[in-house]
């Protein structure tokens, strides 16, 4: 699958500092990578609708995480995913009388443009699930053979031509660690597993929690060879898992998404990542994102409350805009959109325009360091927002005589908050 392309990254005077997140299992503030080379994993959207603001907040988050990584000096490996065949997105195409791989396609290629509009900064690996499925196939298979997966017989109608050969589910009873991500109990789980894809009430299980590896071929369904797993294809979370550990080895620096992820896309895909390759295979941290809602609930697919990206810009707002608005918010924090935001949003980045259309200004070396401070405590958007805000209001209410100032602080957010003045 090919990625959007790259913006440019200016050079800026300095070093950035050795960037801390908070992870999500232990709650404490980390190191995000070791070095010299980071690498992280970030999931993927399904898709069948546009990108949305949450969409969008996620991405900018992790994309803070990526130019500050480069900004420190550290060679970046960031894998992420395009879900182009699951449930959500054959049941979208269905209600709508399209064909599912071209609602995918013009999907994909519809976040593309938003990604690129935004100075999102591409994967270094960027695939999608159905040309991952000999790999999951694979992975799959050996699970089996291990014996840390097991077959589940089929409903009537479904396997094609070997209605034999049964859906493939893993068995976390034996994993020890299960649980590790989310820090919730078996009983939390089961209804937050069926809230969120998860089929808790399958018939032939063994725990409610198992998540499926492979699905059989059903009828009116896209299907692949599995070879010895029969026709079919992959479940949501062992795709993850192969693709990560394809792209970044058993072992990487960080897993992120929305926190709705958290429970169970990553707990499960971490499991399997530990079936895969060992105790202590997976992402060393998990970094989620808070939820962005419209008025007081959550923006989501499923419920149709959604402020779209490329809604935005038909509309004729600046995404660059539309970027700073996200960054006025911390990326774990939940925030509504709302008509107030964007209007804030605007009103500053004219500001900071303003305030570096001129040769002269006030010392930018404080203000870059500020910045690069505050996005190696746990990427503090806000706070760099506010330090950018300092600068640009001393620039326009008493100047300064220091040359090249404006210049050298609209290449520091470029470079580090992603903003083009």
């Amino acid at each position: 699958m090919r990625t959007w392309p790259a913006p440019h990254v200016p050079k800026i005077p300095g070093r950035g500092q050795e960037v801390l997140v908070r992870d999500s299992t232990t709650g404490s503030l980390v190191p995000s990578a070791a070095g010299p080379i980071a690498t992280l994993y970030v999931c993927g959207i399904t898709p069948y609708d546009a990108t949305h603001l949450g969409h969008a907040a996620t991405y900018i988050a992790f994309d803070l995480l990526h130019r500050a990584w480069i900004d420190a000096g550290l060679e970046v490996r960031y894998a992420s995913n395009v879900t182009d065949v699951d449930d959500p997105l054959l049941e979208r195409a269905a209600q709508r009388g399209l064909d599912w791989e071209k609602l995918a396609t013009e999907q994909t290629a519809l976040f593309a443009q938003d990604m690129t509009t935004l100075a999102v900064l591409p994967p270094h690996v960027y695939l999608g699930a159905v040309e991952t499925i000999p790999g999951v196939a694979d992975a799959v298979a050996g699970l089996l053979d291990r014996g840390l997966a097991y077959r589940v017989p089929l409903e009537p109608g479904a396997g094609g031509s070997t209605p034999e050969v049964g859906d493939v589910y893993a068995d976390i009873s034996i994993d020890p660690h299960l649980g590790s991500v989310a820090g919730l109990d078996h009983d939390q789980t089961v209804a937050l597993f069926a809230e969120r894809g998860g089929d808790p009430d399958r018939a032939g299980k063994r725990d409610p929690l198992d998540p499926a590896l492979w699905r059989r071929e059903r009828p009116g369904e896209p299907a692949w060879d599995g070879g010895t797993l029969g026709t079919g294809r992959p479940g949501w979370h062992i795709e993850c898992t192969v693709i990560a550990q394809q792209a970044l080895g058993a072992e990487f620096d960080l897993q992120g998404g929305g926190r709705d992820l958290c429970f169970p896309h990553h707990e499960m895909s971490t499991a399997h990542a530990r079936a895969l390759g060992g105790a202590g295979a997976g992402a060393r941290a998990h970094m989620h994102t808070g939820m962005v809602g419209l008025r007081g609930e959550k923006m989501s697919k499923s419920v149709g409350n959604l402020v779209l990206v490329s809604t935005l810009r038909d509309q004729g707002v600046d995404p660059m805009a539309i970027r700073l608005a996200v960054l006025a918010h911390h990326y774990r924090d939940d925030w509504d959109w709302g008509d107030e935001v964007l209007a804030t949003a605007q009103a500053r980045l004219a500001r900071w325009r303003a305030a570096v259309s001129g040769n002269g200004g006030p010392d930018p070396e404080s203000t870059v360091a500020a910045v690069r401070a505050a996005l190696a405590q746990d990427l503090d958007a806000p706070a760099a927002v506010r330090a950018m805000d300092t600068w640009a209001d001393a620039s326009l209410s008493v100047g300064g005589d220091v040359q090249g100032a404006p210049g050298i602080v609209a290449r520091a957010l470029d470079a580090l908050l992603g903003i083009r003045l």
